[in-house]
């Protein structure tokens, strides 16, 4: 379903206590929004490209191995689309797919070819059905953020590579990065803050990984011998207004939480935000979205 309800967990009835929800509410509330909106993180990624003209998803996919054979975990898959572009660069990877959300398990395996990729349900902190060292790449697109406690995924991870195994994962940038990202930010925060106060206070997921340093330095201690790099970069899309208004809200689990009504006044302030037209331009009034981005590069 994709009726714009606003969402309500566990997680947000903390907020509305002045508790701090713990790991459990934060996945229950996870689950709750992918169930609800399957294959929303795909239909906001794909719309925005970099410079070069990749999406974040190819700019994951080019720290693949090039080998036949390779063994590569998409972790948090979702509806697999990295998976897919995976497969159709080199059938000849050895793909598997991990996500806690039954809904979003069920788009991947609908798109993607028979055989092509193993998929299995399972929280990221917990991945015993996969062997130690068994792996030469695991990459995450934008679900890291999202993980609490995160460093049980990231001894998890440790584990299951190989060595000279790589971990790579797309995650938010410093929102200074792109122009105009922190306005939009503080737009949709501040229709959210005024229906759930705490919300913004406390955020999904570990606040060290939006942070390049201290994302940094929470990776470099669960990988002490690895090499470590983070590297920043701008996608954006462009459209008419509204449909780019609609496609940037959806970056924004906060935007989940937004009464309809809220949701479209939210909606119709921020396509005049992001217009890009002119007095007497358009008859469709455009506009552009600037996302900063994070590529986490980590070599065993």
């Amino acid at each position: 379903m994709n009726d714009h309800s606003p969402l309500r967990s566990a997680w947000t009835d903390s907020l509305v206590r002045g508790q701090r929800p713990d790991a459990a509410a934060l996945r229950a509330h996870l689950r709750a929004v992918h169930r609800d909106h399957a294959g929303f993180t795909e239909t906001c990624a794909r719309a925005c490209c970099d410079a070069a003209g990749r999406t974040s998803y190819d700019w994951l996919a080019e720290a693949v191995p090039e080998t036949d054979g390779a063994r590569v975990l998409d972790l948090a898959c979702g509806s697999g689309p990295l998976l897919d572009i995976l497969h159709h660069r080199n059938a000849g990877l050895r793909l598997t797919g991990l996500d806690m959300c039954p809904e979003e398990l069920a788009l991947a395996q609908a798109r993607l070819p028979a055989g092509s990729a193993d998929l299995m349900q399972a929280e990221a902190q917990d991945m015993e059905r996969i062997s130690d060292g068994s792996l030469d790449a695991v990459l995450c697109h934008w679900a890291l953020t999202l993980m609490d406690p995160v460093t049980p995924v990231l001894d998890e991870v440790r584990r299951v590579l190989a060595p000279g195994g790589r971990f790579v994962a797309l995650v938010d940038g410093p929102m200074e990065a792109a122009p105009g990202y922190t306005a939009v930010h503080d737009l949709i925060y501040g229709y959210v803050q005024s229906e759930l106060p705490g919300y913004g206070e406390i955020d999904l997921g570990d606040p060290r990984i939006r942070g390049t340093d201290s994302l940094s330095d929470l990776v470099r201690a669960a990988f002490p011998a690895a090499t470590v790099t983070v590297e920043t970069s701008v996608v954006t899309m462009e459209g008419a207004a509204t449909d780019v208004a609609e496609a940037a809200a959806g970056f924004f689990y906060a935007a989940f939480i937004l009464s309809p009504a809220s949701r479209e006044k939210m909606l119709t302030e921020l396509a005049g935000l992001l217009s890009t037209s002119g007095p007497g331009g358009s008859a469709v009034p455009q506009g552009s979205f600037a996302m900063p981005i994070n590529r986490l590069l980590v070599t065993t």
